[in-house]
């Protein structure tokens, strides 16, 4: 299962947060620095249970004001 973690960070922490969302490599496959509303996007790369226990420990990350995760769905459009 796949999933997609927006991150928003306080004003002027993206880069320490960056550097301690390296040391979370267990279920990271990519990060990025994104504009619009979320400044950190992170692919996850795991089962529902570790998924949802990164989300948890990103929530702990001081500068981390809010997240929102985004699971990969696989829809059959019958095409």
């Amino acid at each position: 299962m796949r999933a997609l973690c927006l991150i928003t960070v306080r004003a002027g922490q993206v880069e320490s947060v960056m550097a301690i969302l390296r040391k979370k490599r267990k279920i990271i496959k990519q990060m990025m620095v994104v504009t619009g509303r979320a400044d950190i996007s992170v692919l996850l790369q795991g089962n529902i249970h570790q998924i949802n226990g990164m989300v948890v420990n990103f929530k702990k990350i001081k500068d981390i004001s809010s997240t929102e995760t985004l699971l990969e769905v696989e829809v059959n459009m019958g095409w």
